[in-house]
C-alpha cells in the first residue's frame, strides 16, 4: 500500500468495500516498463482496469492501447487517444463492431481464424491485421489462456497469405503466454515459434514486420515470481537469439503489470464463525467476494496479500469467503491464509495489489450488492 492510499483511507474513511488506486503508482509502473522494454511500443491492456482516470493518465504519458471491445475503443478515444494508437486485439468480434471501429479510425486488428479474417476483409478493408498463434504457456500461468485463443503455426501461415490476397495488410503475429506467467521459458518458446513463421512467410514472398508479445508480466502477490527486470531481459535475449539483427517492430500489452500494485481494496469483516467445536479454522466472511470484483480468486489462482490493523499478533488458519448467498463465493480455503486471532467483526482487511481485474470484474448487483466503489487519487 502506498503512503498516498494509506493517507486517503485514514482521512476519508470511505464506505467498504472500495478500491483505491494511486495514479502516481500507475505512472511509475508505465515508465518502468518503457525503460525495460525500449524496443517495444506499449499497448496498455484496457481490460485490466478501464477506469477513465487510468486511461486519461496513460494518454497523457503517450501510451498506446489494446482494446477488447468497441466500448473499450470508445473509452480510449474519449480519453484522447488517437485511433492510430489503438489496436482491436480481441480475436472474437461482431461484424457490426468491426465496422464501427473502422468508422472510428481503427486500422489494426487481431484475428486467429478464417471466419474472423473474412469479417475483417469485409468491414475493415485495407487494415493491418495480425494473427494470434497458440503457444504453450505451461503450468506456470496462474490465469491460463490456452485453448480459447490462437491458431496453429501452419494455419497462421496460410491465414496471413489469405489476408494479403483479400486486400488486407498482414503485418505480423501475436501470442500470449498466459496472464500472471510465473516462468520465463514460455516467452522464449513463443518467440522461437514466431521467428519460424516469419522465416517461412519470407520464403513465400510475404515479409511480416510486427511481433506482438501480448501480456503476462507477473506481479508479486503472495508467491515469489520473476522480476520484471528478469522477464524483460529474457525477452530481449530471446528476440536477439531467434531474430538476430532482423528484430521486427515489437508491441507489448501489459495490463496487470501497470495497475495491480497501484490498487488496494478495503473490506470489512462481516462475520467470523466456526463450523464445529473442534474446528481447526475460522471462517472469515468479508463484504466483498467473487461477485464483487474478486473473480480471479477462482481456483485460488490469484492470491492477494492481506493486511489488518493487528498484523504481528498471534494468528490462526482461516477460510475466507464473500457475503453472497452463493456456495461458490469462497475465496481461499486451501491456500494457507492465516489472520490475527484478535480479529473482530467490523474490522477492516485490506487486499493489496488489487488494481487489476477487480472493479472491471464486479457484478452490477448480484444479490443486491452494489458494484465495487472506486477512488482514483
Amino acid at each position: 500500500m502506498t503512503p498516498k492510499i494509506a493517507d486517503f483511507l485514514a482521512g476519508q474513511r470511505p464506505p467498504t468495500p472500495c478500491l483505491v488506486v494511486d495514479l502516481e503508482s500507475v505512472e511509475r509502473s508505465y515508465r518502468r516498463v518503457c525503460d525495460l522494454l525500449p524496443l517495444a511500443v506499449i499497448h496498455y491492456a484496457v481490460k485490466a482496469n478501464p477506469a477513465a482516470p487510468v486511461l486519461d493518465l496513460l494518454v497523457e504519458l503517450g501510451a498506446s492501447f489494446d482494446a477488447a471491445s468497441l466500448a473499450e475503443i470508445e473509452a480510449c478515444l474519449a480519453a484522447g487517444a488517437a485511433p492510430s494508437r489503438i489496436s482491436y486485439g480481441n480475436t472474437i468480434k461482431k461484424q457490426a463492431d468491426i465496422a464501427r471501429a473502422y468508422e472510428l479510425g481503427i486500422r489494426l486488428f487481431a484475428f486467429d481464424s478464417d471466419a474472423e479474417l473474412a469479417k475483417l476483409a469485409t468491414s475493415a478493408p485495407g487494415s493491418a491485421v495480425f494473427c494470434r498463434i497458440a503457444v504453450d504457456s505451461g503450468s506456470s500461468a496462474r490465469w491460463p489462456l490456452d485453448g480459447k485463443f490462437g491458431c496453429s503455426a501452419a494455419m497462421a501461415r496460410d491465414l496471413l497469405i489469405a489476408a494479403r490476397d483479400r486486400g488486407l495488410d498482414p503485418c505480423g503475429l501475436s501470442f500470449h503466454v498466459g496472464s500472471q506467467q510465473c516462468d520465463i521459458a514460455p516467452w522464449d518458446r513463443a518467440i522461437a515459434a514466431a521467428s519460424n513463421i516469419f522465416d517461412d512467410l519470407a520464403a513465400a514472398g510475404l515479409d511480416l514486420r510486427m511481433l506482438n508479445l501480448g501480456g503476462g508480466f507477473p506481479v508479486p502477490y503472495r508467491a515469489q515470481v520473476p522480476s520484471l527486470e528478469d522477464v524483460t531481459a529474457a525477452i530481449q535475449h530471446a528476440l536477439t537469439r531467434h531474430f538476430g539483427n532482423q528484430i521486427p517492430d515489437i508491441v507489448a500489452e501489459p495490463g496487470r503489470a501497470l495497475v495491480a500494485d497501484a490498487g488496494v481494496i478495503r473490506s470489512e469483516v462481516v462475520l467470523i464463525s466456526e463450523r464445529d467445536y473442534d474446528a481447526a479454522e475460522r471462517w472469515v466472511y468479508l463484504d466483498i467476494g467473487k461477485f464483487g470484483g474478486l473473480a480471479e480468486t477462482a481456483g485460488e489462482a490469484i492470491q492477494y496479500p492481506l493486511r489488518t490493523a493487528t498484523d504481528g499478533s498471534p494468528t490462526g488458519p482461516v477460510v475466507l469467503a464473500g457475503p453472497t448467498c452463493d456456495g461458490a463465493d469462497i475465496l481461499y480455503r486451501h491456500a494457507g491464509y492465516r489472520l490475527p486471532l484478535n480479529l473482530n467483526i467490523g474490522d477492516h482487511i485490506d487486499l493489496l495489489a488489487t488494481g487489476a481485474y477487480t472493479a472491471t470484474y464486479a457484478s452490477t448487483g448480484f444479490n443486491g450488492f452494489p458494484p465495487l466503489r472506486e477512488y482514483y487519487i
